[in-house]
């Protein structure tokens, strides 16, 4: 793995090129060698005059040692382990030798030649081998906001057989004129960033490690949320942290960033994560405006290649949005970018809530009640919607309504959107006067964490006595479960599931439910659906006889 730093003066500039090496603090007439737990750094300097310097840094990476101490039972195919790109692909194994190597650089420090840690210098830095899978496009998004011009080429499979099209690697190339430290920082960032994952655990110092190498500059990045959630392994609390702690370095507020309060302390297991379904180019696509930010949502039945597990925290069992996905997979490197359509790809829990407010905006709803509304997800986006003009969040735990308030910032409400929202403790299996005479009630990922026997009491607080003109009702589609890599037949999805249906039984549930209360029902798949196995999430939309949509 080979990283190149190359610094030619300008004219008049009154410094040599070898200068650099004050900077690195690496002397360019040595060759010196820095073991790692992984395998050997070496920094030598392949050209070393007054107009041009070069400084390499060259990484041997020994697999055993990379694979050394790995749980017995990690879910790696064996050989994989050992042949693969990690000796040679630039990722967090080289972001880590950065850190180690360069790491008074990196920090702007150089007490021999301080006027230049302030200089901008004329840099060029070469990359052999990065992997990318949303190619170069995704290179130059990271790398261009930063004042870098990128070179990206793909690298081909196998340069004998062109047929066989391009790897996911490229060649990259930056060129800019950047102080040192910055280039350094802007790398050991990026570059796991890019890889889409790390070698080793994400725990809560990766936080600061984040913020003291990006503080001076992420906050500004116009992909700021989409690099933390990458650089955090998609650990929901510690990007929540981080992107808050970012601005508060840029002085800007957090809902700018995209952060919120994160009050719930669970820490997720390390081999937890959600699954994120890729889009494919003969989906049906629809781009909908939610929480402020852009999503991409495919639904429909066209087949996908299968789940790509992403590491992802997997948040305490609530009935909500926080539903984990699970599989019990080591991390994939997959990209959050479809590379042939450059479209970005959405999880299942952003596909669910998109669904749901599609049906709700159908059903023409302006008073919605979200039945087990947990820690706030679908009631965040409901309250950006100034369609639904008042909008109950019930949930029986008052812990999860408490992080709801915190995480929707109702204090901070204006008053006008503050009015529109209620938050209630309530049991979905006891009738409540109050929640009668709605226009329409959600329960998202709800019902399969209610007992089979009081599913009937939850039937009659729901359909029966609050009676609300439209229900919509989303469940895991079980069939879907033996495409999860590691998830042993007959396990459910998240261990406070106390039932999980196939396509047939959730019908045969919404159409006994419709007919003894007065409703028809439709289905709506979620997410990209297996020709043979259906959709992951299934979807009942339920409508009230005599209404416009309910005949």
């Amino acid at each position: 793995m080979l990283l190149t730093i190359t610094c030619r003066p300008p004219d008049g500039a009154g410094w040599p090129a070898t200068d650099l090496g004050f900077l690195l603090h690496k002397n360019p007439g040595r060759v010196q060698a820095f073991e790692q737990s992984y395998g050997t750094a070496h920094v030598v300097y392949p050209e070393a005059t007054d107009a041009k310097c070069t400084a390499a840094l060259l990484l041997e990476v020994d697999p055993i040692r990379l694979v050394r101490g790995r749980a017995r039972s990690t879910p790696d195919f064996s050989l994989g382990q050992y042949v693969n790109d990690r000796p040679y692909a630039a990722s967090s194994l080289l972001s880590v030798a950065i850190g180690a190597v360069f790491r008074t650089a990196l920090h702007g420090r150089c007490d021999l030649r301080p006027e230049l840690v302030r200089t901008t210098l004329p840099l060029r830095i070469a990359l052999p081998s990065v992997p990318c899978r949303g190619g170069a496009a995704v290179a130059e998004r990271l790398f261009e906001p930063l004042g870098w011009t990128v070179t990206a080429t793909p690298l081909p499979l196998d340069p004998a057989f062109p047929d066989w099209g391009d790897s996911h690697l490229l060649r990259v190339e930056l060129d800019g004129t950047v102080r040192l430290s910055d280039a350094l920082s802007h790398l050991y960032v990026l570059l796991p960033v890019l890889d889409g994952a790390k070698h080793y655990w994400v725990a809560g110092a990766e936080v600061d490690k984040l913020i003291r190498a990006g503080g001076g500059w992420l906050g500004a990045h116009p992909e700021r949320g989409w690099i933390t959630r990458r650089y955090l392994a998609r650990r929901q609390s510690l990007v929540r942290t981080a992107l808050a702690r970012l601005a508060e370095v840029d002085d800007v507020e957090p809902e700018q960033l995209d952060a919120v309060d994160e009050t719930d302390d669970a820490v997720p297991s390390p081999d937890s994560a959600d699954a994120v379904w890729p889009h494919n180019a003969g989906d049906t696509v629809t781009s909908t405006a939610v929480g402020g930010a852009l999503d991409t949502v495919g639904t429909a039945a066209t087949a996908g290649p299968g789940l790509v597990p992403e590491r992802e925290s997997s948040q305490a069992a609530r009935a909500s949005d926080s539903e984990a996905e699970r599989t019990a997979g080591a991390a994939s490197s997959s990209d959050s970018y479809d590379s042939e359509t450059d479209v970005r790809i959405p999880t299942l829990a952003v596909a669910r809530r998109a669904a749901v407010l599609v049906a709700l905006h159908e059903a023409g709803a302006r008073r919605v009640l979200d039945l087990g509304c947990g820690e706030g997800a679908l009631l965040r986006e409901l309250l950006a919607d100034t369609r639904f003009s008042e909008i109950v969040g019930v949930d029986v735990s008052m812990r999860a309504l408490r992080i709801a308030e915190g995480r929707l910032r109702v204090d901070r409400l204006p008053e006008q959107v503050s009015r529109r929202l209620t938050l209630r403790q309530g049991a979905l299996t006891y009738t409540d006067a109050r929640l009668r005479g709605y226009d329409a009630a959600v329960l998202m990922e709800v019902i399969e964490h209610v007992d089979p026997p009081r599913l009937g009491a939850l039937e009659h607080a729901v359909f029966a006595d609050a009676a609300p003109t439209t229900v919509v009702v989303t469940t895991p589609n079980a069939e879907i479960n033996e495409r999860f890599e590691g998830l042993a037949a007959g396990q459910f999805r998240h261990a406070d599931h106390r039932f999980e249906w196939n396509r047939v039984e959730f019908a045969e549930w919404g159409g006994g439910v419709a007919a003894r209360h007065g409703y028809t029902v439709w289905y709506v798949p979620i997410g990209v659906a297996d020709p043979e196995l259906g959709p992951p999430t299934q979807m009942a939309v339920f409508t009230k006889r005599g209404t416009r949509d309910g005949s």
